[in-house]
């Protein structure tokens, strides 16, 4: 058997080996943060550094956005390798500056003594090591610039040069900004890079406007007085303490211009649209890494809701599902909710009643706004856009259409599909749709006798022949 003593002494040994370890490596530690020091002191330069992401690791940084657009505007031909893609008008060649590239700039603006600054830009990716564990898109990969220059330029660059850097990346990005159309998809997508993402995009390119949209010209107008005041309504939705978002609920039934409203909308606030299908989100978390990938200046649009998942039941939720309706509430005005701003969430569905309430109450839904059938002003506006032709240049017809429209239901996608099949002879075009709203006004008179008959048969316990 072992000595106690000598079991005593073999532990007392180890414990001064383990001592004598831990004190050489402070030791160790200790000198190189010297070195360090004594290196900071004697080297001229300093750096600066901005990362894509802000440090909650959820939004990417404006500033960051800034930088890069201004290094690809002002200092993109010092740099040997660059990135190239097409800009608004796909007629020119928008090139910003590649990864693990470096440039030079220079200023003058409240640098004293005379002359001016030198800075030395970086353009660097990080990638994390194999120990981390990739819990969300974008985690894999992340960019950063740095920008060297000289200590004694350390206020003019702070003050004065890296302000400037950020209004004029900002212009840059107003500039040359591409309004995208945004889908999800069940697992992240690459898009052909190194970064995963949630999102897959698309160029915008939507003709639609508010001009050539076919509904009351005052409820439009009313519309666009609404998106005005929600794009410039910053301060005040900051002072009023509210996040700066607001929700649309559009319903009407099937053709009646759903889609091509929220068309319309991105066109005039030069937003860009992210067209969430619910079908592909498997759960809420799933839900809001969506929405954390969304921007500013966006729309997000939830077609068909009440078709999308079942979310139906506040009451009888169930709870085996991993998409929630409570997930859904969050989403649209939760805490969450608030992460960014300058977002319109719009919902659309050809069954309102079929909706929980508590889904589309205002304050979620700011506003509803009914798409009706196609009604007389309606029409004109789609008798000027598709055959370029005024009241007064077929007034019988006019006349005669407006009065078929007050008696039958006929959707705008309807009415533009017999505009546009005879565009070339307006006037057999115009009787075509007067046959048509005939034809429609007939089986609803015919529909509407069979189900008086029924009626008929029904209280005197008879059956109709």
């Amino acid at each position: 058997m072992v000595d106690s003593k000598d079991l005593w002494a073999g532990l007392g040994s180890a414990l001064a080996v383990i001592v004598g370890l831990i004190t050489m490596f402070l030791n160790i530690v200790s000198i190189r943060l010297f070195i360090n020091r004594i290196g900071a002191f004697l080297n001229p330069y300093m750096q600066i550094t901005i990362h894509e992401y802000e440090d909650d690791g959820v939004e990417r940084s404006e500033f960051f956005l800034a930088v890069e657009a201004y290094l690809s505007k002002y200092c993109a031909n010092k740099v040997p390798r660059l990135k190239a893609e097409l800009s608004n008008d796909k007629r020119r060649t928008h090139v910003s500056v590649d990864d693990e590239q470096e440039t030079q700039d220079t200023f003058t603006d409240g640098v004293s003594g005379g002359g001016g600054a030198t800075l030395q830009w970086y353009a660097l990716t990080v990638y994390p090591s194999s120990q981390v564990i990739i819990s969300r898109p974008g985690d894999e990969k992340r960019r950063l610039y740095r920008v060297s220059f000289h200590k004694k330029f350390r206020a003019a660059v702070l003050d004065s040069y890296l302000p400037n850097v950020f209004e004029k990346g900002r212009d840059v990005i107003a500039k040359n900004r591409q309004l995208r159309l945004y889908s999800n998809s069940a697992g992240w997508n690459t898009r052909g890079t190194d970064v995963m993402t949630c999102w897959s995009h698309v160029v915008f390119k939507h003709p639609a406007t508010f001009d050539t949209l076919a509904m009351d010209p005052k409820v439009k107008e009313a519309i666009m007085d609404d998106l005005r005041a929600f794009k410039e309504g910053k301060d005040y939705y900051a002072k009023v303490g509210k996040a700066w978002k607001r929700g649309y609920l559009l319903f009407g039934p099937p053709g009646t211009g759903k889609s091509t409203m929220i068309a319309a909308m991105a066109n005039f606030l030069e937003y860009d649209v992210y067209d969430l299908e619910l079908t592909a989100v498997e759960s809420n978390s799933v839900l809001r890494s969506l929405f954390i990938e969304t921007t500013g200046k966006s729309i997000i649009v939830i077609e068909d809701i009440d078709r999308s998942v079942n979310i139906t039941s506040t009451s009888k939720e169930d709870y085996g599902a991993k998409l929630t309706l409570s997930g859904m509430l969050n989403f649209i005005d939760g805490l969450w909710s608030a992460c960014g701003g300058e977002r319109i969430i719009v919902f659309t569905t050809n069954n309102k009643d079929k909706l929980d309430p508590a889904l589309i109450r205002r304050g979620r839904m700011d506003r509803h706004i009914e798409m009706s059938y196609c009604r007389y002003e309606a029409f004109k506006m789609l008798a000027n856009n598709y055959l370029h032709i005024e009241e007064h240049q077929f007034f019988e017809l006019f006349g005669e259409i407006q009065q078929l429209l007050e008696e039958v239901d006929m959707s705008p996608a309807d009415v533009a599909e017999h505009l546009l099949t005879k565009r070339k002879d307006t006037d057999a075009c115009l009787k075509a749709l007067v046959v048509a709203l005939k034809n429609a006004k007939d089986d609803k008179d015919k529909a509407k006798a069979k189900e008086q008959v029924v009626e008929i048969h029904g209280e005197t316990g008879g059956s109709p022949s």
